[in-house]
């Protein structure tokens, strides 16, 4: 089936909805670095939630320390792959929510990196001395399209246009 079988892609939408994962994660990133100091958190939920001031140099869950810079030009690479899938999928809702929270985490953190060398990380969650790792609202962005790309994987026809 060729895009012009399956429609055109639903670029607003698309766009619209990275565009505010974007703002929504910047704001609040730019709101915590402004109350905290790095390292230094507040309870929000007993111990149950806390918001931490953290500098992750690293990628997800922390991994590969100190390699922004690289994660950084992978970034712009995966940003690419994304918009050109995004075209190529068609008129589907799915993927545009799915392809759309993807990119505003991979633009949002990608900010981050090129500004200041590091992502801002705030959300701290977690039972006493187990915790998740710290994340924002672009690795939720992230995290939930997965989610929905499993879902995908167990479901096609989700993934057909309409």
């Amino acid at each position: 089936m060729t895009v012009a079988q399956r429609g055109r892609a639903l670029w607003p939408q698309f766009a619209l909805l990275a565009g505010a994962i974007v703002a929504a994660d910047q704001v609040t990133k730019t709101l915590l670095v402004g109350a905290l100091r790095p390292g230094e958190s507040t309870s929000v939920v007993g111990d149950l939630v806390r918001f931490v001031h953290a500098q992750n140099t690293g990628g997800l869950f922390g991994l590969f320390r100190d390699g922004a810079p690289v994660f950084a030009i992978v970034s712009i690479g995966v940003i690419a792959m994304i918009a050109w899938y995004h075209g190529r999928s068609g008129r589907n809702p799915y993927m545009t929510l799915t392809l759309g929270l993807l990119l505003g985490g991979a633009i949002g953190n990608l900010l981050d990196r090129l500004r200041f060398g590091y992502v801002v990380d705030w959300v701290d969650a977690g039972i006493g001395g187990l915790r998740w790792y710290t994340f924002n609202v672009a690795d939720a962005a992230i995290s939930g399209a997965l989610l929905l790309l499993i879902l995908l994987a167990l479901r096609p026809a989700l993934g057909e246009p309409r």
